[in-house]
């Protein structure tokens, strides 16, 4: 085997372990997504159950009637502190 066929061979070698570790790249981001979108519906289960948990009513409730719900009060007096003191406690865990 002569030099240009030796260095030729290390080139298709280098590429394939190129794509090798391109497909563990894809591999390793789609789990990271699967990881991410899981703990995305995990928490928005756990925070629904909560929400129902603490007002059982709205588990009847279409997706707007909630919103218009959570918007009225929020604006309540006081709801804006509590939602600061809220805010710092959860940045703080």
């Amino acid at each position: 085997m002569d030099k240009k066929e030796s260095l030729l061979k290390q080139r298709d070698e280098a590429k394939k372990e190129a794509a090798q570790y391109e497909n563990q790249v894809k591999i390793l981001l789609n789990k990271q997504r699967d990881a991410e979108r899981h703990a995305r519906n995990h928490r928005l289960i756990v925070h629904g159950a909560i929400m129902e948990g603490v007002f059982p009513f709205t588990a009847s409730m279409d997706g707007e009637s909630l919103k218009a719900f959570l918007i009225e009060l929020s604006r309540l007096p006081g709801a804006a502190e509590t939602a600061e003191k809220a805010q710092k406690i959860a940045s703080t865990n």
